[in-house]
């Protein structure tokens, strides 16, 4: 064991000692090492930050929740634009007509979601999101409420000219959201009392823009919107215990039913599942740490060619230090190791200087992105696993160069 960190030792003071010979060179080498690492664990930490939040964000949509809309949310070439702008729309009316018939059905609820300017006297928010809902939607997506409550029954019977208002639009108009319960909004000139305030959500990438909403009854909503206009959706959930396939397949039959589509007739429909979203964003980001890998490999294996290379000439320059040490008595396994360990410690240095610049984009990224960017642990065991990987592929080769060395040749070389 003595033994061993004696050669450690060594290694690393061999080590700094070629980077304060050899700067330049060195330098060069420990950069393709350092900018692999930096591609390979940058997109990983990136990307897998990234789809952390989204796939929490895509949780929040609903469990066993399927999206009943004109349009399919998995896009692609072979869903052209044309074909889903000519289909009917989701209409109020078959959200009840699908509560009758379905058995496998928790409940439903119908969404319209549109943008529009709302005013408080002289104060105007634009580009707010506005949803028009029914009852079930807090059955199917329950909101938190910073002040106030939900809509009652009679309210939505009515049509009553009440609406929900997000936090950031409550605070922007009010200052904060108390003093928001109880006013009064213009929303296409009329008049909308709030009654309630919704939580905080923060910022969302998909889903819904909680934040920067009204909520209005449907009643009320069609009043100031036309309803096609409105990318109207039906948002159906499963009961407990039943599977995302079997509602599927029970949704597709009562919404061919309800269009009254023929056996040859295509669907004018399309039922989106958030567990078929959340598979394809686990798609796409595995596509992109692949991506990511390459390039870092191609640098790499730069970065392995130059330690190579840096390892040949440190063999070449101590050839005569490599025979007196063989001439003493120092084993072939003793060489290989001390030539192997330098090469490890400078890919292991310039895995280090990559991570930390990691680290700053870590840092530089969390702010903008709204989400927290970091590195995870394993990442850290893959940056120690690579770095291992890499010194020992390039330093083998040469480090098994010196062990072979005759130790009389070595020693006349000099």
């Amino acid at each position: 064991m003595r033994k061993t960190l004696n050669i450690l030792r060594n290694s690393l003071k061999l080590t700094f000692q070629e980077l304060k010979v050899n700067k330049l060179r060195t330098a060069l080498s420990l950069t393709g090492v350092a900018f692999g690492i930096f591609c390979i664990i940058g997109v990983l930490a990136t990307v897998n930050s990234l789809e952390r939040n989204i796939q929490n964000e895509v949780k929040s949509l609903g469990s066993n929740t399927i999206y009943i809309d004109k349009w399919d949310y998995s896009g692609g070439p072979d869903q052209p634009i044309w074909k889903f702008m000519a289909r009917p729309t989701p209409a109020y009316e078959e959200a009840e007509m699908v509560r009758q018939r379905a058995v496998l059905l928790e409940d439903i609820a119908f969404l319209m979601q549109t943008g529009g300017t709302i005013s408080h006297k002289d104060d105007v928010l634009q580009s707010v999101s506005v949803y028009g809902v029914n009852e079930e939607q807090m059955i199917i997506q329950p909101l938190g409420f910073d002040q106030g409550r939900f809509f009652s029954a009679s309210e939505f019977n009515a049509g009553s000219n009440v609406c929900l208002i997000g936090f950031t639009n409550a605070e922007n108009l009010f200052g904060n959201t108390v003093r928001a319960l109880g006013k009064q909004i213009d929303v296409k000139g009329k008049k909308a009392t709030i009654v309630g305030v919704i939580k905080k959500e923060g910022t969302n990438m998909i889903g819904w823009d909680y934040d920067n909403c009204i909520m209005l009854p449907f009643k009320f909503c069609k009043q100031l919107y036309e309803e096609k206009n409105a990318n109207p959706i039906l948002i159906a959930k499963g009961k407990e215990g039943v599977t995302t396939d079997a509602l599927m397949d029970e949704l597709k039959g009562i919404m061919r039913q309800i269009r009254r589509l023929g056996p040859r007739q295509e669907d004018n429909f399309s039922l989106n599942s958030v567990e078929a979203f959340s598979k394809a964003i686990t798609g796409f980001f595995s596509t992109v740490n692949v991506v990511g890998a390459i390039i870092g490999g191609i640098s790499l294996i730069v970065g392995l060619f130059g330690i190579a290379n840096i390892m040949f000439v440190t063999v070449r320059e101590r050839t005569s230090i490599i025979g007196l040490k063989k001439a003493i008595g120092a084993k072939k396994s003793s060489i290989l190791f001390e030539f192997l360990m330098e090469a490890t410690v400078l890919c292991i240095l310039g895995g280090a200087i990559g991570l930390f610049f990691v680290y700053i984009l870590t840092l530089i990224l969390s702010g903008p992105l709204k989400f927290p960017v970091y590195i995870s642990l394993p990442m850290l065991f893959a940056t120690i696993i690579i770095c291992l990987s890499v010194g020992i592929l390039a330093g083998i080769i040469p480090a098994s160069q010196a062990a072979k060395m005759d130790p009389v040749v070595a020693i006349r070389s000099k």
